[in-house]
C-alpha cells in the first residue's frame, strides 16, 4: 500500500456480531501476561478509517468525524468488551481545552474505573490541544470466567495548532470480574519500535499491497522489521485470494497464551490475526461459514501450524493445526513455529 496518508476517509461497515467458539485454544495462539464537555469519543459501530501511519502531518485543522463502537449482543460477553472499549475511548479524545492527563482522570473516574489507570495510558495521551478516536477492533486477547484481555484497536487524529496528525496504537485492556461487575486493572499499549533503517523486501511488499489492511500498530511492527518472514511470506500469500483485516500482529498483544505461562507466538513476531475477511466481519454470524473455513485452510497451507477461528476444523498437516475457543470467535489467530 505504500506511504499512507496522513488522514484518511472515514469508511462505512456493519455493527460487529459475536459467534462463540467451542473448543480449548493451543499454544501460540493469544493470551495473557503483560503486552507487548463530554470527551469526543469514537468507534467502529457503522464506520472505520482507512489505513493510515503516524507520522506525516497534514495542513488541515478539522479532525475527521467518528462514531461511538458498540459491541453486539450477540458477542461472548458484551459486558467486557464495553467496559474496555469505553476507558479507551475516555482517554484518548478529548475536545480542545480537555486535555491532559488531569481531565483524562476526571473522565476515568466518571466511569466508575480507578483514575490511576490513566498513568498507563503511554501512546494513548499524547500532548494535543484536541483529539479524536476510532476503534476500529474490539478482539479477545482471552477470556475466561473471571479475567479477561480485550485487544482494542484504535486510529487516533491530534491536532496542535492548525495540524492534524494521523496515529493509533492496540490497547490490551485487562480486566477482572468483581462483585460489581466487570473492571480493568490494567493497560498494556502497544509499542511497536522504531523503524528499521533497512526493510527485507517481503516487508515492503505488505506494506505496499492494497489487499492487506494494517491498523497504526500493526504497521508499525511490518516496519520495525521485527516480523519473521514466515507471517510476511503467508500475508502475502493470503492477499492472492482474499482481502484481509489485520487487527494485531506483534506488539499489544499478550506475552503469554491467556491463563497460562506458555508464550504466545505474537510478541516473538511469528503470528497475526485477522478479523475480518473479504468485507466480511470473523464474529458476525452473517458471515459465510465456508469464507471463514476456507480461509482457515489458506492459513494452513501457507504454513501456518497452528490456525484457530469461530469454528474447529478436521484435517491439517497435524492433530493440533486447527483449534477453536470462546477467545477466538472474533479472528483468525494465524501463528507460525520457524
Amino acid at each position: 500500500m505504500g506511504v499512507r496518508r496522513a488522514a484518511k476517509a472515514v469508511e462505512r461497515r456493519a455493527v460487529l456480531l459475536g459467534a462463540a467458539g467451542v473448543l480449548v485454544g493451543v499454544a501460540g495462539g493469544c493470551g495473557g501476561g503483560p503486552s507487548a464537555g463530554p470527551r469526543a469519543t469514537a468507534s467502529r459501530a457503522g464506520s472505520a478509517p482507512a489505513r493510515t501511519t503516524s507520522g506525516p502531518s497534514s495542513p488541515a485543522a478539522a479532525l475527521p468525524r467518528t462514531t461511538p463502537w458498540r459491541p453486539s449482543p450477540a458477542e461472548v460477553r458484551p459486558e467486557v468488551k464495553r467496559r474496555a472499549v469505553a476507558l479507551v475511548e475516555a482517554i484518548g479524545a478529548w475536545p480542545s481545552g480537555r486535555g491532559g492527563s488531569f481531565a483524562a482522570r476526571a473522565e476515568v473516574a466518571a466511569l466508575g474505573l480507578p483514575p490511576a489507570l490513566v498513568a498507563q495510558a503511554g501512546p494513548l495521551l499524547p500532548s494535543a490541544d484536541e483529539a479524536v478516536l476510532q476503534v476500529v477492533d474490539a478482539q479477545y486477547g482471552g477470556i475466561l470466567a473471571d479475567s479477561a484481555s480485550v485487544l482494542v484497536v484504535c486510529r487516533q487524529w491530534t491536532r496542535v495548532g492548525g495540524t492534524v496528525r494521523a496515529g493509533g496504537t492496540t490497547v490490551d485492556v485487562r480486566l477482572a470480574r468483581t462483585a460489581g461487575g466487570w473492571t480493568v486493572t490494567a493497560l498494556h499499549p502497544a509499542r511497536p519500535g522504531a523503524p528499521a533503517a533497512t526493510l527485507p523486501s517481503l516487508a515492503h511488499r505488505v506494506l505496499a499491497d492494497s489487499r492487506v489492511e494494517l491498523p497504526p500498530a500493526a504497521e508499525a511492527d511490518v516496519r520495525s522489521g521485527r516480523i519473521h518472514d514466515s507471517v510476511l511470506t503467508a500475508m502475502l500469500d493470503l492477499a492472492g485470494a482474499h482481502r484481509m483485516y489485520v487487527s494485531v500482529v506483534r506488539s499489544g498483544h499478550p506475552l503469554d497464551v491467556f491463563g497460562t505461562s506458555r508464550p504466545s507466538d505474537h510478541p516473538a513476531g511469528r503470528a497475526f490475526d485477522v478479523w475480518r475477511i473479504d468485507g466480511h466481519a470473523v464474529v458476525d454470524p452473517a458471515t459465510p461459514r465456508p469464507l471463514v473455513e476456507g480461509f482457515m485452510r489458506d492459513a494452513a497451507a501457507a504454513g501456518s501450524y497452528n490456525v484457530g477461528g469461530p469454528v474447529l476444523l478436521s484435517g491439517g498437516g497435524s492433530a493440533n493445526q486447527f483449534f477453536s475457543d470462546a477467545t477466538h470467535h472474533d479472528h483468525v489467530h494465524i501463528g507460525f513455529d520457524t
